[in-house]
């Protein structure tokens, strides 16, 4: 006998399980019916300078690191399509599914976190959320007594990419699942 994986949601009081076969042929029925641009293709020049941007924030950056602040502004900026590239990314360099899971409250979950990682995940948040009051001294201090001036200019340029990623993923209507990677 076999046991199949199901993830059950609950609509309008109703129960329905979607196993995985299901669930990739909803992932390919909702990109069909996405009508949205393609950012990539209707914006070459851009998307290319993004990726470049991207890929130069990242360098010198522990990986493990990189998908943590990534997670967690995807989160934060209800990206769906970041989300599970992140995610999966993380668990394919060996990121443990707790980690994973206890990302969106880290505060509550400390020991999992290294202080690196916290400081990062704390201005992550800061800048990501920077209209309910900028980036606090306290949240800056505290990345800056963890990252020398290099480190933690490519934190702040990886932050910016991935909220400009979860921008264009939410305008263009990016279906989870969908990513090429």
């Amino acid at each position: 006998m076999t046991t199949q994986t199901t993830h059950a949601t609950t609509v309008t009081g109703t129960s329905t399980a979607a196993s995985p076969s299901s669930s990739s042929a909803a992932i390919a029925a909702a990109e069909a019916a996405r009508t949205r641009l393609d950012f990539a293709k209707s914006a070459r020049p851009a998307f290319r300078a993004l990726i470049g941007f991207d890929a130069a924030a990242r360098e010198g950056l522990d990986p493990a690191l990189v998908e943590l602040i990534q997670i967690r502004a995807s989160l934060l900026n209800h990206c769906a399509y970041c989300l599970h590239m992140h995610t999966n990314d993380a668990r394919k360099a060996g990121e443990s599914e707790d980690r994973l899971h206890l990302v969106a409250v880290w505060r509550e979950a400390r020991h999992f976190f290294t202080a690196k990682e916290q400081a990062a995940l704390a201005l992550t948040e800061a800048v990501t959320l920077v209209s309910d009051g900028g980036v606090p001294d306290a949240v800056y201090a505290e990345a800056a007594a963890h990252f020398d001036d290099s480190e933690l200019a490519q934190v702040l340029a990886l932050i910016c990419a991935i909220n400009t990623w979860n921008r264009v993923a939410l305008a263009t209507g990016k279906v989870a699942g969908t990513d090429e990677r």
